[in-house]
């Protein structure tokens, strides 16, 4: 374990995505002494159960989180150019389908605001004539792909272009400043860059921030078993899934809860899913297919009669790996429900996920039917969505004077890490930041204003 320094200018708690990327910001942008304490290796409590991918696709009540997302990815498009793309960044895209004409429309308008949001250029095709100006992602890299998003509203170009979906897909959204990278890889390019610059790393466990004056000046630190102080001026609470605990330690009660997510990988050995696909989200309710017998026995039991039922939006999936590679990775939030104020470790178990995606997955690719008489081999993780009410994070001053937070990220932390460091690190040397800081400031929840505005926020750019 490194050497505890007595004292340092900022103490960071939590090693995940976005405590490595504010340590690494105050270290080396701001050439601070930066002390980081974590419970858990680098990246490994949920950090690294990320399907890894990156939008600046983000419809709205306003831009906020178009300007902030597009800045991150800024950042994570240098970053990648001056390592060789260390981390594999792509702009592989976010394509979204659906079959109901009344949520075709919806997109035809959501998209139109995210254009004139800051989010790019909105072509739309109506004919296969319009589509033949439509440029398919490519595979590997992000410089001069294009930005904005391609709107398919006919079928014939639907079927041209996306075959393996579903027939009844009637449109397509294809938003291109998207796509994924190693999260693993960004986040030891960021832990190298921070000890090179001097910052240090241990694990343990931050037990009291201790203020005087109504400022931060130490901390104290349960380390292998001995207790420790340091002192210091600035203290990040950045400790993903644990953030409301460690607010509570600066006299913060953030409005933070979390929510279970699953992942879910197998091995497409039938090809079903298009290998340079991005990756694809169902923007439709399912049904699960089950035979008259089956529903019938599940209907019954009233522990599984849910399966029966129409449940939510929002099945998603993407390829993993190049190469050979069969992976796939699925994703379905259907325990959108199930809120903890504080998280469980282990994170419950659901073992009836493996089924129910791979049959709710059959509603956008019908080809995936071929694995339901034998399920294959499935491996599930996940981690917790910790987030605010309206799905935007908590980045800056929190609690007594040089308390910090940067949490809240629910299942957008890799993405938006770059922008919020940069948020936290001018927070902190006294600068207020690009405008649209405040729209990610704890203290939004003390304007009456913008609590009355939450109540009809409408869509949360959640997947």
């Amino acid at each position: 374990m490194s050497a505890v320094p007595p004292v340092s200018d900022v103490v960071v708690c939590g090693a995940g995505i976005a405590g490595l990327a504010v340590a690494r910001e105050l270290a080396v942008t701001h050439g601070l002494r930066v002390l980081m304490v974590s419970e858990h290796a680098p990246m490994s409590l949920t950090s690294d159960k990320s399907t890894e991918a990156y939008r600046n696709w983000w419809p709205g009540p306003d831009d906020a989180m178009v300007r902030f997302m597009n800045r991150s990815i800024d950042r994570l498009e240098h970053w990648a150019e001056r390592t060789g793309n260390r981390f594999l960044l792509n702009r592989r895209g976010y394509v979204y389908a659906t079959t109901r004409a009344s949520r075709a429309a919806e997109f035809e308008r959501s998209a139109a605001l995210a254009s004139a949001q800051g989010a790019g250029p909105l072509r739309v095709y109506r004919s296969p004539a319009e589509a033949a100006q439509y440029r398919p992602s490519a595979l590997q890299g992000w410089a001069n792909h294009p930005t904005g998003a391609d709107l398919f509203l006919d079928a014939e170009s639907i079927r041209a272009h996306f075959p393996w979906l579903s027939p009844d897909v009637c449109a397509v959204l294809h938003a291109r400043r998207c796509g994924w990278f190693s999260g693993q890889q960004l986040g030891m390019m960021l832990l190298e860059e921070l000890r090179a610059a001097g910052g240090v790393l241990v694990e343990g466990r931050v037990e009291r921030v201790r203020v005087e004056g109504g400022r931060v000046v130490g901390v104290d630190l349960a380390l292998a078993g001995e207790s420790r102080q340091v002192s210091c001026g600035a203290f990040v609470n950045a400790a993903g899934p644990n953030a409301r605990a460690v607010g509570a330690l600066c006299g913060q009660d953030l409005p933070l809860f979390s929510e279970a997510h699953y992942k879910l990988s197998m091995e497409d050995e039938h090809g079903v899913v298009d290998r340079g696909t991005g990756l694809v989200i169902l923007d439709d309710p399912v049904t699960l297919p089950w035979s008259s017998e089956e529903r019938a026995e599940l209907a019954a039991d009233p522990e599984l009669a849910w399966m029966t039922h129409e449940l939510p939006a929002g099945i998603h999936l993407r390829p993993e790996g190049y190469g050979a590679s069969r992976t796939v990775l699925m994703l379905w939030d259907y325990h959108g429900a199930q809120r903890y104020d504080a998280p469980m470790y282990p994170l419950p178990e659901d073992p009836y996920y493996p089924e129910v995606v791979l049959r709710g997955m059959c509603a956008m690719a019908p080809g995936l039917r071929a694995y339901l008489e034998r399920l294959p081999r499935c491996w599930v993780d996940g981690g917790y969505y910790t987030k605010t009410r309206e799905n935007r994070p908590l980045i800056g001053p929190a609690g007594a004077e040089g308390a910090y937070v940067c949490a809240g990220f629910s299942g957008f932390g890799l993405m938006a890490a770059p922008a919020a460091a940069e948020l936290v690190g001018a927070r902190l040397v006294g600068s207020e930041g690009p405008e649209y800081a405040g729209a990610f400031d704890v203290r939004r929840y003390e304007d009456p204003g913008y609590l009355a505005r939450l109540e009809s926020w409408g869509e949360t750019g959640q997947l």
